[in-house]
């Protein structure tokens, strides 16, 4: 019985010290790892999930636009990415929106793998990878091998003309990335769901670690000629971690070259 007890006793005691451990396990387990400047960690290959490069807002799933590709040409059901639910368009533009809908697949720029713009690049069905340096950090794109370079060192540095990925600023605020997009060109859109903005658009970009690998991301959208009102998006990008991890060729125009240009080969032929 006295031999009974003591096992208990010593039971109890070791429950007792792994209890007094977890905590102090559980922090260092937490702490965001730094690159060699210092900062967060945001090196890597990364990559959304979900379906919110088919519509940013909640949609069911529907027929895709090819019919003999069946069950597999259809395009997946998703909640929305938007805080609050619904994007805030002016009435003129929810308008607009539903036209970009209806036609989505003559209208919608990527289709003719124009580059994809931000912060749509973040969240198509490709990975993407950042480099970071002291005054420089470098995002680059599977799709279109698109890529944009983020200046930390030139915070008032106005980009002299509009681009398909934007002018982009960055600069540190505790353990996230924060980063000004400005400079936009008109044509991109956010989805394949016809959800557009104007040549005004300015996107505040937030990269957070919130794991080894996983980010959170944060894009909060202005543009007053389109939306009543600035609006965020959110979600997570998670880290690819096969061993041989690597952003691959993605050179799209030789897939829509027969969509863009395929008529005026016929007509020579004639």
């Amino acid at each position: 019985m006295i031999a009974r007890a003591m096992r208990l006793l010593m039971g109890l005691a070791a429950l007792l010290l792994l209890g007094c451990s977890a905590p102090e396990t559980i922090n260092v387990a937490t702490q965001t790892p730094r690159e060699g400047y210092g900062r967060p960690d945001l090196n890597g290959i990364w990559q959304a999930l979900g379906s919110a490069h088919w519509d940013i807002e909640a949609h069911a799933a529907r027929a895709g636009p090819i019919v003999a590709m069946g069950a597999l040409g259809a395009i997946s059901a998703g909640l929305s990415v938007v805080d609050g639910g619904e994007i805030p368009y002016q009435t003129w533009a929810r308008a607009r929106q539903q036209e970009n809908l209806a036609d989505w697949l003559a209208r919608d720029p990527a289709v003719k793998c124009f580059l994809p713009g931000v912060p749509r690049a973040t969240y198509m069905p490709f990975p993407f990878q950042i480099v970071q340096g002291d005054e420089h950090v470098l995002i680059t794109y599977e799709f279109a091998s698109a890529t944009r370079m983020v200046y930390l060192n030139r915070p008032d540095f106005e980009h002299p003309f509009e681009a398909w990925m934007g002018h982009s600023r960055g600069h540190w605020e505790g353990e996230t990335l924060v980063i000004d997009v400005t400079s936009h060109v008109p044509d991109t859109w956010f989805d394949s769901s016809g959800n557009f903005h104007s040549e005004v658009l300015r996107v505040e970009e937030r990269f957070t670690r919130v794991s080894d690998n996983v980010l959170r991301y944060e894009a909060t959208i202005e543009d007053s000629k389109v939306f009543t009102q600035p609006w965020t998006i959110r979600l997570l990008l998670y880290r690819r971690l096969e061993p041989n991890a690597q952003l691959l060729e993605f050179k799209c125009v030789e897939f829509a070259e027969e969509l863009m240009y395929g008529h005026l080969v016929k007509q020579s032929g004639d």
